[in-house]
């Protein structure tokens, strides 16, 4: 395993402080907000340790506070439902006394029923395509900050880099991913890291055929919910295609879709996520 996919395993090792509450550690990295996928990845990860049988089948959140990235987060697990095949957790994420993040989660255990999925895109194969910081090494200077951090997520764009193209990008886009390292073999920390790697790309597909990145004066970006469909196992730490796209964006808000499949072609994960795109209203001098 690599210190950085370490350093996201010890980030998803919550610390049990009581019966139904975990807290959760926070990286030692310069950060405005807590990064959405590290506070989804670890609500699933509360919700996972107190359930006794069934996988994850589906998750369903809402980003309500910026998280405060110098803090840990408490995780407040609500034990909604134990069914002989499903079980059901309500899990909100707490800093300074309010909540933060709210997470649902459903597991299943394995059912015989019919089966069909859409094909696999047909793309390149990962190991012909450069590591994200290889292609981003003329930009080192710029983005010292960002090569500073540890990344446990091994990233292979396919074509342009989403946020290079600004207003001339088609809103969709494939990349592969898989963890920095080998995961030991615990299906919920498989859909933890997924679901960790999962908020990287979303926002960045909705971006992609409009002027606006993030950053950019005047624009507010932001998670707003995230939603997952885990369909099969899967393993986190071997090559995923994830392919994103962003039917529409309206009213300071986009919409994004993901699917994950594995090197076999099948369907592992779907996602949708909405975000905010919000155009901030230039402030009137004089204005009360």
């Amino acid at each position: 395993m690599s210190t950085s996919l370490e350093f996201l395993v010890d980030l998803l090792d919550l610390e049990p402080i009581e019966v139904n509450i975990f807290r959760g550690t926070q990286p030692n990295e310069e950060r405005q907000r807590v990064f959405g996928g590290q506070v989804a990845g670890q609500a699933l990860m509360a919700a996972g340790r107190t359930v006794e049988h069934g996988r994850v089948h589906s998750l369903h959140s809402y980003f309500l506070r910026p998280g405060d990235p110098t803090v840990p987060i408490l995780y407040e697990v609500d034990r909604i439902r134990d069914g002989r095949s499903f079980t059901t957790r309500r899990v909100v994420a707490v800093q300074h006394g309010r909540a933060i993040f709210n997470l649902e989660a459903s597991f299943h255990d394995h059912d015989d029923g019919p089966e069909h999925q859409f094909p696999m895109p047909e793309v390149p194969a990962p190991q012909a395509l450069a590591p994200l910081a290889e292609r981003l090494e003329p930009w080192k200077d710029e983005l010292a900050d960002w090569f500073a951090r540890p990344h446990p997520i091994d990233q292979r764009h396919i074509g342009e880099l989403p946020w290079h193209s600004r207003g001339a990008g088609e809103p969709s886009h494939r990349l592969w991913i898989r963890a920095e390292g080998k995961l030991p073999d615990d299906p919920l920390l498989h859909a933890c890291v997924a679901t960790y790697a999962s908020d990287m790309s979303l926002i960045d597909t909705i971006l992609a055929p409009h002027e606006v990145r993030w950053g950019d004066e005047g624009f507010m970006s932001a998670s707003l919910d995230h939603c997952m469909w885990f369909h099969r196992p899967f393993r986190a730490d071997e090559w995923l295609l994830y392919d994103t796209d962003s039917p529409v964006a309206i009213a300071g808000r986009g919409l994004a879709r993901g699917f994950l499949f594995d090197q076999s072609g099948r369907l592992c994960v779907s996602m949708v996520q909405e975000g905010l795109t919000r155009t901030l209203r230039p402030k009137v001098e004089g204005a009360g």
